[in-house]
């Protein structure tokens, strides 16, 4: 296998793993040789290099969880008596490896070197069963909290607590990250912390975890995860969250990957019409670029000129997207920009006769004539004072409803003028 060192990590990555594997080509003489613990300590390492930017170690990463998987299914169960290597197998299964492996190793325990109710406990987690256990779990992870594996077992009681008890599993992601700082623990603990403010609605918090996550880990292979919480976080509590504070968890970032997310959340604030944050995010996602990334500049004229299509600058927005070619958009752009051409085309369209014209399908014909409407109450033939008295002949033209409401109305005016009589 080759392992190409691209990255000042992989050098890193690379020196540690000469101290425990002499040779990586001669794995399998080195295999045989290598105490379990030995083994997981690198596959730990290579894993933190990976959230740490280093994305060609993901390879070595892969062929380390199968050797280490071979390993353990073939080392002699009294290896297990070191309790460095009951937990290396424990970390293992935590840590992407094969669950039927740890099956296969308390299985095999007959002398009691793993605690059964950790194994137990993951091995239900594993099968995806982890709502079973979340009590013994939070139980355990304070007993564990000192030992090797106390920081693995606080994330899994995270992951299972978040179905029943969010702020009980942001107290265990915490707990994993102090365990664990800079490692792919907290890596994932910080960015389902995230996933956790959002689910909440809880803006302050999440913007919190947002600043750490961007200066500790924006060079993840999961920080495109991160960066969708992060933009759909601002965009539903924008206001609260201001654009200050987006700069501020985004100012040690990356200018690509600044932009990226600055684009993700111009196009999502234009979608749900937040025109403010549209043109905000488009003028910072165009401030952060060297003018490599055209394609990124052009995203950013886009959503600046969909943002102003409700505004008085709409003139302005239709010459500016007709100006951008198809070639230098996505197809969703190419869409988005389409739509709202569209729309600000109609805005500015001045108004033709026949839009000022009845539909004559939505028309009532009037069934009055012309001396019956000169005769209703209010009428300028009549006057405010005028006399409400509809001819008698031409009553079988009115409305059978209209008629009835009228001759109620006389007799009640009739029988009130009985009453004035009867009083004089």
């Amino acid at each position: 296998m080759i392992w190409r060192i691209r990255h000042p990590f992989s050098l890193l990555a690379a020196t540690a793993l000469s101290v425990v594997w002499p040779n990586v080509s001669g794995a399998q003489q080195a295999e045989d040789n290598l105490e379990p613990y030995q083994m997981v300590r690198s596959l730990q390492y290579v894993q933190d290099t990976v959230v740490m930017g280093d994305h060609s170690a993901g390879e070595m990463q892969r062929f380390l969880l199968g050797t280490i998987d071979k390993r353990l299914r073939s080392v002699s169960p009294r290896a297990f008596d070191d309790p460095r290597n009951a937990d290396a197998a424990l970390i293992y299964a935590m840590s992407g490896g094969n669950p039927a492996t740890l099956e296969y190793l308390v299985s095999k325990d007959t002398a009691g070197n793993f605690d059964n109710r950790v194994a137990n406990a993951l091995r239900k987690y594993l099968a995806g069963r982890g709502t079973m256990i979340s009590g013994g779990l939070s139980a355990m992870v304070p007993e564990y909290r000192d030992q090797r594996i106390g920081p693995y077992l606080a994330l899994v009681a995270g992951n299972v607590m978040i179905a029943t008890d969010r702020k009980k599993a942001l107290s265990f992601y915490d707990t994993a990250r102090l365990l664990a700082p800079g490692t792919i623990v907290e890596e994932a603990a910080l960015r389902r912390s995230v996933a956790v403010a959002v689910e909440e609605g809880d803006a302050s918090r999440g913007l919190r975890y947002s600043r750490q996550y961007a200066r500790r880990f924006s060079h993840s292979p999961y920080a495109s995860q991160f960066a969708d919480l992060f933009v759909t976080l601002v965009v539903d509590h924008y206001g609260t969250i201001t654009i200050e504070d987006v700069d501020g968890a985004l100012e040690v970032m990356d200018d690509d990957r600044a932009q990226e997310i600055f684009l993700r959340m111009a196009r999502q604030a234009t979608i749900k019409g937040n025109a403010d944050l549209a043109k905000l995010a488009a003028d910072r996602a165009g401030s952060r670029t060297d003018g490599a990334r055209e394609t990124g500049a052009t995203a950013a004229k886009l959503f600046e000129s969909v943002s102003q299509v409700s505004t008085s600058q709409v003139k302005e927005s239709v010459k500016a997207l007709e100006e951008i070619p198809d070639e230098a958009l996505s197809a969703q752009d190419r869409a988005l920009r389409d739509a709202a051409r569209r729309v600000a085309e109609e805005v500015v369209r001045p108004p033709s006769l026949e839009s000022l014209e009845q539909d004559k399908a939505a028309t009532v014909e009037n069934q009055i004539s012309a001396e019956q409407t000169s005769a209703l109450p209010g009428h300028d033939a009549v006057g405010a004072g005028g006399a409400a008295t509809l001819p008698a002949a031409n009553a079988h033209a009115l409305d059978p409803d209209f008629k009835t409401f009228v001759d109620r109305g006389r007799s009640r005016l009739g029988a009130i003028d009985d009453m004035l009589k009867e009083e004089r």
